[in-house]
């Protein structure tokens, strides 16, 4: 049978569509590698469970159109999911809800298919997924090592490449944290992006549902199905600023001298990770990050704990002896705050927060290491409240000063483990922040979680969105190339890397600045090869502007690519090729720019 493992949204879908898997064989086949006994797991689906959600999508009219038509995903278990027990990794707090929760209803119209609910640090509370009755959760990477948390199962599941994404929370770093250390990705949408409604609460004002994905393109593809006002979630909102899209040599603002905690092999990687930023363009500013760090102490040192407790104040009155002692330990700090104290507290709040958002009016965005040390299960349980804190300098002021944010792999460190960077921009800047983040991720070619794939290189689903012009571009606008910036600027969407039909032949143009080559396709009998291209997508109305950049002897004309598709792309006067040098046999511009550097 075809292995799944590490296999994109695209790839799953693609699947389906050409019939290379069953529907209900390939995943009843998953569900059965799933084992009670591994800690990632509070409550796997049965047998009937599965059929139940599958009979409901195959008797759906057009069900094979949907977005996400049979691909699997796994649940934190303080999300509802109809008639699945919800635990928040409590036992005594066990209930079987009714119905969904908002974003798992909208993930069933739209296809997907539930296959269990994921391990956490008990109510949310926590970064380092070890508390809970369930089981430690150890990183993937290397056992002894934490998995990050609170959404612990959810991470490392899409990690090990069982699924493609999964749904997590995050209130302080949740679904950040957890990323960094799983080399995956981490969206923290902008609050109310996403309904809560069906979320055991971990502070109401600040709780957010997040994705887990293998790639930044799968990110973005399940929040555009979760995204949407709730009017059964009272924080539930719709944007109130249009998204700006950062300039093609983006302004990063970064913390002028990060802590360390005493881990080398992260700030070695950190260094790595800017390194590897301004290569890509990026003007690195640094910035003083004093009201960022203030903030982040109102979490926990402050009345926002007390949102913790007024969650479960009932459930812990009656049950307090059945919960996780560090957790119920950080939740009875509660009773020594006033409600005077907390409105001192929203006041601090409100103007750091002013502060925050002028210091980011000088840049396009905010730049961090998402946490600052990857330590392991048993300097965890030596010390757990303040390494846990540790782990938190860069993402507990995030949710409270209002921001959108986007976690990247980065780099693999020395040691074998992954160490993984933060974007945080301004509410509602989450397109621009997905924008950049899939630049970043094709550059930064790392293999997808702990599995050994790479993000496919072929784009299986032809499918050019409505407003867009699929472009295939082959020298000085690749990505990281000099004129790559005409694309960025007009809001152009990396799509993949691929090649064209095996007829065609790549030239260095002579005289040309900054350097270009010129492409020829010959007749279906001719000599060539196949040439490497980039595919963008380039919005319609921006197209034009583009179009009129190009110089002769070049133009734009269709494309041939290996696979029969067709699309738009650079072509070039035959004539033009005469004093040319022919580079065909290095397969592509970037080939031919090496060769020059030797």
């Amino acid at each position: 049978m075809t292995t799944t493992l590490g296999w994109t949204i695209d790839e799953w879908q693609n699947a389906y569509r050409n019939q290379h898997i069953s529907l209900r064989e390939v995943l009843h086949t998953l569900r059965n590698s799933l084992h009670a006994d591994d800690s990632a797991w509070i409550y796997i689906l049965s047998a009937n469970e599965l059929d139940a959600q599958l009979d409901a999508l195959e008797s759906t009219p057009d069900a094979l159109t949907l977005p996400l038509y049979g691909v699997p995903y796994v649940v934190k278990d303080n999300i509802d999911v109809a008639a699945i027990p919800t635990t928040a990794a409590c036992p005594a707090f066990t209930n079987i809800p009714k119905n969904d929760a908002t974003t798992v209803s909208k993930l069933r119209a739209a296809g997907a298919i539930v296959l269990a609910k994921t391990n956490l640090d008990q109510f949310a509370t926590g970064l380092v997924g070890t508390r809970s009755p369930y089981g430690t959760v150890s990183n993937p990477f290397k056992a002894e090592y934490i998995s990050g948390g609170s959404s612990s199962g959810s991470a490392t599941s899409v990690a090990r490449g069982l699924v493609p994404f999964s749904l997590g929370t995050d209130t302080a770093g949740s679904g950040r944290v957890p990323a960094s250390f799983n080399n995956i990705v981490g969206l923290k949408p902008t609050k109310g992006r996403f309904s809560s409604q069906g979320v055991v609460p971990a502070c109401r004002s600040l709780d957010c549902v997040s994705v887990f994905a293998l790639t930044v393109n799968d990110a973005e593809l399940v929040a555009k199905v979760l995204e949407g006002f709730d009017t059964a979630d009272s924080y539930s909102r719709t944007p109130a600023t249009p998204t700006i899209y950062f300039p093609s040599k983006p302004r990063f603002g970064i913390p002028a001298s990060p802590a360390w905690f005493g881990d080398k092999e992260s700030e070695a990687a950190w260094k790595l990770s800017l390194a590897n930023m301004s290569a890509l363009g990026v003007e690195l500013i640094t910035i003083d990050f004093t009201p960022m760090f203030t903030l982040a102490q109102l979490l926990y040192g402050g009345p926002w704990v007390a949102e913790r407790y007024a969650a479960i104040a009932k459930f812990m009155q009656e049950h307090a002896d059945d919960m996780n002692d560090v957790v119920r330990t950080i939740i009875e700090k509660a009773t020594t705050f006033s409600a005077t104290d907390a409105f001192v507290a929203e006041y601090k709040r409100a103007d750091l927060v002013r502060e925050i958002q002028t210091l980011m009016c000088g840049v396009d965005a905010l730049l961090v290491p998402t946490s600052p040390r990857l330590p392991t299960i048993n300097e965890v349980s030596s010390d757990p409240v303040v390494v846990n804190s540790q782990l938190g300098t860069y993402t507990n002021f995030v949710n409270l000063a209002d921001c959108s944010a986007l976690a990247l792999p980065a780099v693999m460190r020395a040691d074998g483990l992954p160490f993984g960077i933060t974007l945080i921009a301004h509410a509602w800047q989450d397109a621009a922040l997905i924008k950049f983040g899939k630049m970043w991720q094709v550059n930064a070619d790392l293999n997808l979680g702990a599995t050994n794939r790479k993000a496919p290189t072929l784009f299986t689903k032809n499918i050019t969105p409505e407003g867009y012009v699929r472009l295939a571009v082959v020298g000085a606008h690749l990505t990281g190339m000099p004129l790559n910036t005409q694309l960025i600027e007009r809001h152009a969407v990396f799509v993949e890397n691929t090649f064209t039909a095996s007829n065609y032949r790549l030239f260095a143009l002579p005289n040309t600045t900054p350097p270009k080559p010129g492409l020829i396709r010959g007749d279906e009998n001719s000599s060539g090869a196949e040439i490497i291209v980039e595919l963008w997508d380039v919005p319609l109305q921006n197209f034009g502007s583009f179009v009129a950049l190009i110089p002769a002897p070049l133009g734009i004309g269709t494309l041939r690519l290996h696979d029969g598709r067709e699309v738009k792309g650079f072509i070039c006067e035959g004539t033009a090729v005469k004093d040319a040098t022919d580079i065909t046999h290095l397969g592509g511009w970037r080939a031919y720019i090496t060769s020059l550097q030797k």
